[in-house]
């Protein structure tokens, strides 16, 4: 009777958090076109759904307290959608019944405060991609720059996809530009595995680009830790030609994830380019 009890309760409280979560949040904060007025205050069911790629019947459920133990793969991204910060997310897991798997893990959740720097920056190309190298957002100039380069597991690993040529780069590399970007991708792994000991996507990435790529295995048994901070790169964009911008990485959340800022020089052909590129987006050119 005791344990029914503490499920209800622990049920109620995550139908009510994600009621309460979803109501604060505005149309504007997550990127919708306000639309008129509302009923109610905040965010539609229907558009929370579609921002975590969840069935509207099936949030509905979690909401009025009837369905229980929802997976992280369904947690992770309410987190994402309903802008939560970190405490608020360790309670989300805590209440659906997930244990807080954090510990010696990478941290993937992009926190309000990350995500409002992605928004403001509209007329920067920025990306956030965590200690693993994947990708865990662009904003729709980065996405115009350099291809939309997000995707689920490996697809949206750039080292992996890096090593196995999956992924043709729009950037302009000479043979010591790409020997200088393999080595830190590689310092920057190792130094995230110690960081990281219990990741299971990091320590299996590792292993297996170990396996499978020579020059990985090659450039690892130089032992070299580091972290990938800034480089100076060329975009050779199909329609407006080549743009050369400074790459600055920020670290942000204690190393979980960092966030890739792309500048160019006031007043340049680059910055005219990276403008008209800004005013077309993905659009092609006619």
């Amino acid at each position: 009777m005791a344990d029914a009890q503490t499920t209800q309760r622990t049920t109620d409280e995550l139908a009510g958090c994600l009621r309460a979560w979803r109501d604060r949040l505005t149309p504007e904060a997550v990127g919708l076109p306000a639309g008129g007025s509302r009923r109610a205050p905040g965010l539609r069911r229907e558009e929370v759904a579609s921002l975590a790629g969840l069935s509207v019947d099936y949030l509905s459920r979690l909401e009025q307290g009837r369905a229980t133990n929802p997976s992280p793969s369904v947690l992770g991204p309410l987190a994402r959608a309903l802008r939560l910060t970190d405490e608020e997310r360790i309670h989300l897991f805590r209440v659906a019944g997930q244990a807080d798997t954090s510990c010696g893990c990478i941290d993937r959740h992009l926190t309000p405060g990350v995500q409002r720097m992605l928004d403001r920056l509209a007329d920067v190309p920025v990306l956030v991609r965590d200690a693993a190298w994947s990708i865990v957002a662009q904003n729709p100039l980065s996405v115009a720059l350099m291809g939309d380069m997000r995707g689920e597991g490996r697809d949206g690993n750039v080292a992996w996809r890096h090593f196995h040529h999956e992924a043709p780069s729009r950037a302009v590399l000479t043979h010591e530009d790409v020997a200088r970007w393999e080595s830190g991708i590689v310092a920057d792994l190792r130094g995230a595995l110690g960081t990281f000991p219990n990741d299971a996507f990091l320590h299996a990435l590792w292993r297996d680009l170990l396996a499978t790529s020579p020059r990985f295995a090659a450039l690892a048994e130089q032992r070299c830790v580091g972290s990938h901070r800034e480089s100076r790169k060329t975009i050779d964009h199909p329609q407006v030609g080549r743009i050369t911008v400074d790459c600055d990485v920020l670290e942000v959340r204690d190393g979980h994830l960092q966030m890739v800022i792309n500048t160019v020089q006031p007043g340049s052909p680059d910055a005219t380019a990276l403008a008209l590129l800004g005013a077309v987006g993905t659009q092609t050119f006619a």
